[in-house]
C-alpha cells in the first residue's frame, strides 16, 4: 500500500441530484495522495452520485470539492480530467461500435498533454495483456471482464493522479474481480489515488486503506479498512456475517 501524503480531494458538505430529487445530503470525503478509500453501501444510496459529482459529470447543488486545496467546484468535466481526475463509469459505458485501441485513445482525448500515447498505451497492455491482442476487435464483442480492463485502460488513458471506478465487479465472476482488484492495486502501488465504489464489501476493503458507508445519501460512517471489518454493525448489514 502506497504511503499517504497530503489530502488530494477534500469533499465539503456536497449536496447533489437529478432535476427536483436530491440524492446526496452534506457529504464530507478526502482522498489523500496516494490513498485507497473505498465508499459503501446499498444500491440507490448515492454511491454513483457522489462519483459522478466528483468527475465533474453532475453538477453540486451545495457544497464544495477541493482538489489540493483548490477549490474546481465550478470546473466541467473536461476540466477535471487535465487535473488528474478520471472515471470509470458503472457499466463501463465503453463506445460499442468502436474498436478495443479506438475506446483507448478516447482516454487521452481531454488530458493535457497528448504526447507518448504509444507509450501509455503499451502501458495499459502490459497491465491487462488479455486486452493486447484484442486492439482492433470492436468493444461491444468482449466479454463483461475484457470490458471491464478496457474501462479502466482507458481511464488510465488520461494519466489520472485519481482514478474514481464505480462498481468494478457489476455482472462479473469472482476469479475475474479478484484480476482486477490486483490489477487496481498495481495502479495505486504506482503512485494513483483510488475512490472506489463497490457493493462488494469484502472486495472493496480488501485493499482499501480507508472506507465511508453511505446511507440514505449521507455519510452514516468512516473508518479505516480494518475497523471496518471488524464492525458487527457492518459484519451484520454488509457482510451477512
Amino acid at each position: 500500500m502506497s504511503a499517504m501524503g497530503a489530502a488530494l480531494l477534500e469533499v465539503s458538505r456536497l449536496s447533489a441530484g437529478y432535476g427536483d430529487v436530491q440524492v446526496l445530503w452534506d457529504i464530507d470525503l478526502r482522498v489523500d495522495d496516494g490513498e485507497w478509500v473505498a465508499v459503501l453501501g446499498s444500491n440507490g444510496v448515492g454511491k454513483s452520485t457522489l462519483l459522478k459529482a466528483v468527475a465533474g459529470t453532475l453538477p453540486a447543488a451545495r457544497g464544495r470539492l477541493l482538489w489540493e486545496r483548490r477549490d474546481i467546484t465550478p470546473m466541467n468535466a473536461p476540466a477535471r480530467v487535465r487535473l488528474g481526475i478520471a472515471l470509470v463509469p458503472e457499466g463501463r459505458r465503453l463506445f460499442a461500435g468502436m474498436t478495443v485501441k479506438e475506446n483507448l485513445l478516447m482516454g487521452a482525448f481531454a488530458r493535457s498533454g497528448r504526447s507518448d500515447l504509444e507509450g501509455d498505451l503499451e502501458q495499459v497492455l502490459t497491465l491487462f495483456p488479455a486486452v493486447r491482442g484484442k486492439l482492433r476487435r470492436i468493444a461491444g464483442t468482449l466479454s463483461g471482464g475484457e470490458q471491464q480492463m478496457c474501462a479502466i485502460g482507458r481511464a488510465l488513458m488520461a494519466r489520472p493522479r485519481l482514478l474514481l471506478v464505480d462498481e468494478l465487479s457489476l455482472g462479473l465472476s469472482p476469479a475475474v474481480v479478484d484480476h482486477l482488484l490486483e490489477a487496481v492495486r498495481d495502479i495505486n502501488r504506482n503512485g494513483v489515488s483510488i475512490l472506489l465504489v463497490e457493493q462488494d464489501v469484502l472486495a472493496a476493503l480488501k485493499h482499501a486503506r480507508r472506507g465511508y458507508v453511505i446511507s440514505g445519501g449521507r455519510v452514516v460512517k468512516e473508518a479505516p479498512s480494518a475497523d471496518m471489518m471488524a464492525d458487527p454493525v457492518i459484519r451484520k448489514n454488509y457482510l451477512g456475517v
